[in-house]
């Protein structure tokens, strides 16, 4: 399922979202212009402000808020990756250098911490409280799945339950986000904007499912990041999590200690271990369960090409790659 539909189907909102990106990106100091637009215009797929675009026009929303609402999911994004390298040790994403890379772990952060807080300057600028309210809470759930996840490095013991808490914090709180405001801006009832909350969450969740599968299948051209940069960094993730139960004790052994010890030297032997055991396809089950999940969220809207939209975002979450 290629995402060229969907984006055709928002092009002019796409272009508005992108020139309110680059005016808002605007700083007095060059390095912080320099790194804003390095991010921004790196190549991304845009797919959080998609959601706040799919989700607002499903609602029948009309003017700016979605336009400036779509933005600022896309700087706090930003933010967190920025953040995310610096803490992950990363020098590659979206197949270029990362920003900590090119410059340094401070600037990185800091600048970081210039998207945070224009994000929120320009969350003022809706005068909608309860907007603020969900980007507020989502920004500290978001940072405390970072602190959850830096908990378990190096730790083989997590188990499924735990692991997919960890994703639905640091990951599929902004989708939960993104798709929740397009019911606030528009008044919906609660039981819509719950319902497109759940969207979110469940896509969420499966887009990083199958981001865990991506880093031991996809090429390194393809995907944009290292192979096995989430073993490198000590991260325990589903496929690795359910090829340690279901795999030889060999398997398990040699699958704990790469965990523990943040290294690739046995990289191959534990893709062929993966396979072997099932994960990559328990994985993507996990993951196709998760985007049903979206999909019948769904049915407390009224029917739209927005809505076909948002169902065909769900299939593609978990046909990327193919």
């Amino acid at each position: 399922m290629p995402l060229a539909p969907i984006t055709r189907l928002l092009e002019t909102e796409l272009q508005a979202v992108n020139e309110t990106i680059i005016r808002c990106l605007e700083s007095h100091v060059d390095t912080v212009n320099q790194i804003g637009h390095y991010m921004i215009e790196s190549g991304g797929k845009r797919i959080r402000p998609l959601v706040v675009l799919l989700s607002s026009r499903a609602c029948k929303a009309t003017g700016d808020n979605l336009i400036t609402m779509a933005a600022i999911i896309e700087f706090i994004h930003t933010a967190t990756l920025l953040h995310d390298d610096v803490v992950d040790g990363s020098h590659l994403r979206r197949g270029r250098p990362t920003a900590n890379r090119v410059w340094d772990n401070p600037t990185a952060v800091l600048v970081g911490d210039f998207l945070y807080s224009r994000a929120f300057q320009m969350i003022v600028t809706l005068n909608n409280m309860a907007c603020m309210r969900v980007l507020a809470d989502a920004t500290n759930v978001i940072a405390e799945g970072e602190v959850l996840q830096l908990a378990h490095r190096f730790q083989p013991d997590i188990d499924e339950a735990r692991y997919l808490n960890v994703i639905q914090f640091k990951t599929a709180k902004l989708f939960e986000a993104a798709a929740q405001l397009g019911a606030i801006i528009t008044a919906q009832p609660p039981h819509v904007e719950q319902a497109l909350a759940r969207y979110g969450l469940h896509l969420g969740t499966a887009f990083q499912l199958v981001d865990d599968v991506l880093d031991y299948q996809a090429s390194n051209e393809s995907w944009g990041k290292n192979i096995g940069g989430d073993l490198a960094e000590g991260k325990a993730t589903l496929p690795l999590i359910y090829a340690m139960k279901t795999g030889t004790p060999e398997q398990t052994k040699l699958i704990r200690q790469a965990i523990q010890a943040g290294n690739l030297e046995d990289l191959s032997l534990i893709q062929e271990a993966i396979i072997s055991t099932g994960a990559i396809d328990y994985t993507m089950q996990v993951a196709r369960q998760e985007t049903q999940f979206a999909i019948e969220a769904l049915s407390a809207l009224p029917a739209s090409a927005h809505l076909d939209a948002m169902k065909e975002l769900a299939t593609f979450a978990i046909t990327r790659g193919n």
